[in-house]
């Protein structure tokens, strides 16, 4: 975690206070009829060379600051940060934009500074807020710009069918009393879960899994290879460890779905942490099914047969990933793109390291998954701000231009070379994806296609998917390549997107899209201290510190300490909108 608070982020009644007249009447004509009036060219552009062009530059260098969302290993060249690397350069270079970072932190750590920024009101000029609720305190505390007149003016043709493509969906949950507060980071449907398993292990092994080829395996399947996994350490290291989960276990993101028990909920039905509807049309939540309860068992009963991690519950996610890269497991949970940074580690420390992807079906041969929030980060722009059109115009550059650039590689070479080596993305000025609807299955058919030669680059849709192209031949014309960039794109795309195409192809998935995923006015309240009751009591059911019964004291909790309300707020909120 990295912090520089800078003196341009004083609190907002300062701030307010020192807004040069021209920036206050900005301010004040946006506010005129609801905000519904575009600003005029000198309002909008102050310093533009082009007001209103979505990618002009500024005639006097500006500065932002900005809250970074970070990850441990950003594959960064050296000499590189965060702050000074080939995106921001691009952001300069473009823009004549200079980005400063007010902090830089990961997980919770950000989520934090995130929290103090909005507690001060001393908030970078633009940072992501991970939650409607962090957008609605930062709208009700009248911290952030309404971008509604910009977005609209300044974004690219191309960033606005992305948006459009998710039928509304996505700009309305950005969307707070009819003002667009914020720029929404895009979540396809990206499920399953799937199920990475050391594919060297198992030919050395001589197991077989997945006999009739369909990519989908059964729990039993998982258990016994995890039990000689366990039984005859492959990887030789004297101390094999069980599948290894995360401590909060469960997530409705399947992008972030790591080391979580998303998979194995799956297999009975059952949809952790998920608003559904129930059968006689009331609001049910996930965590609190009978599914759920037998999905507890199944854990229970792995835990106690060590097919899990013995240090369950302790272990932080970067410890599990060690237990990877260090060769002593060999099977973990995760979604489609874990190769390109959790699992690449294993490949860069044992170069005969392969992994196959599969996915969990139920008793039926269904693999049950849920549709995605299309939206839940944000990227917000601090009130009083002198340039909130900069936001939309860096998702321009990074989501649009850069993205769909057929030469990117001579009009931006530092950014198509860190595309090239597999830099993480999170090193672009925002730590978020803006993608259409079907982008992650359009993109696949073109890697298949160029790779096949049917074909040429010059037809493939993105940057991205070019790149993908070079590294994926790289491997397949030597799989005992060093090359751990072409690696993971073999293993991410052809693995883990070519089986997310196949089951779509073989309508093997049954879908449930969830009833909600909005914040209600009590969760503000309680939701820390009912997601505290739920982890807790989930972690002593699995280790067994309390038996599966345990669970209806849990469900019996939960209502009592503010579920029940929740539940009548949600239906309230429904039935308002009918």
């Amino acid at each position: 975690m990295r912090t520089k608070w800078s003196m341009k982020s004083k609190p907002l009644t300062k701030r307010l206070a020192v807004l040069s007249m021209s920036a206050l009447m900005v301010t004040a004509l946006a506010a005129c009829g609801g905000g519904s009036t575009a600003p005029t060219a000198e309002e909008a552009g102050k310093y533009e060379v082009t007001p209103g062009d979505p990618f002009s530059a500024y005639k006097d260098e500006i500065t932002v600051t900005m809250g970074r969302v970070t990850t441990a290993n950003p594959k960064l060249p050296a000499g590189d940060t965060y702050e000074n690397n080939a995106y921001t350069r691009l952001v300069k270079d473009t823009f004549n934009a200079q980005i400063s970072d007010q902090f830089e932190a990961n997980g919770e750590d950000y989520s934090r500074q995130v929290s103090l920024a909005i507690a001060s009101g001393e908030l970078p000029d633009m940072m992501r807020v991970d939650s409607k609720d962090e957008l609605k305190e930062l709208v009700d505390n009248d911290l952030i710009e309404d971008l509604t007149a910009i977005y609209d003016q300044y974004a690219t043709d191309n960033i606005k069918q992305m948006y459009d493509s998710y039928d509304g969906r996505a700009l309305d949950n950005a969307t707070i009393d009819g003002r667009l507060m914020g720029l929404p980071a895009t979540s396809l449907d990206s499920a399953p879960t799937m199920v990475w398993v050391r594919q060297d292990w198992l030919d050395l092994l001589g197991i077989q899994l997945d006999a009739d080829g369909d990519g989908a395996i059964s729990l039993e399947e998982v258990e016994k290879t995890a039990q000689e996994f366990l039984k005859r350490d492959p990887g030789q290291t004297g101390n094999p460890v069980g599948i290894p989960f995360v401590n909060t276990l469960n997530t409705t993101d399947y992008n972030a779905s790591a080391y979580t028990m998303l998979g194995v909920a799956s297999t009975e039905g059952a949809f952790p942490q998920y608003w559904m509807n129930g059968e006689d049309g009331k609001i049910v939540y996930g965590s609190t099914t009978e599914e759920t309860k037998k999905m507890l068992g199944i854990m229970a009963d792995w835990f106690k047969n060590g097919i899990i991690d013995p240090q369950f519950g302790t272990r932080t996610f970067d410890d599990i990933t060690a237990l990877y890269t260090n060769g002593q497991s060999g099977i973990a949970f995760g979604p489609w793109h874990i190769p390109d940074w959790g699992l690449i580690s294993v490949k860069q420390m044992d170069k005969n390291a392969k992994f196959s992807a599969y996915t969990l079906e139920d008793a039926d041969g269904n693999v049950n998954v849920a549709h995605a929030n299309p939206s839940n980060q944000f990227i917000v722009v601090r009130k009083g701000y002198e340039h909130p059109e900069l936001a939309v115009k860096i998702v321009n550059l990074f989501y649009d231009k850069l993205a769909n650039d057929k030469d990117v590689a001579t009009t931006m070479p530092e950014a198509a070379k860190y595309q090239e080596t597999g830099v993480d993305g999170s090193t672009r000025p925002f730590n978020i994806e803006v993608n259409s609807a079907t982008s992650l299955l359009d993109d696949y058919s073109d890697v298949v296609r160029g790779i096949k030669g049917e074909i040429g680059l010059d037809e493939v849709r993105t940057t991205e998917s070019k790149n993908n192209i070079g590294s994926i031949k790289t491997y397949l014309s030597d799989m005992d390549t060093d090359d751990a960039t072409a690696w993971s794109k073999y293993h991410s795309r052809i693995n883990g997107v070519g089986l997310i195409d196949k089951l779509t192809q073989e309508n093997k998935f049954v879908w449930m899209t969830p009833a909600y995923s909005g914040t209600t006015s009590s969760m503000k309240q309680t939701w820390a201290n009912l997601t505290k009751l739920e982890q807790e009591s989930f972690i002593k059911i699995v280790t067994g510190s309390e038996p599966l019964d345990y669970f209806d004291t849990f469900v019996s909790n939960w209502k009592k300490q503010g579920g029940d309300q929740v539940i009548q707020e949600i239906e309230d909120e429904i039935a308002s909108k009918k």
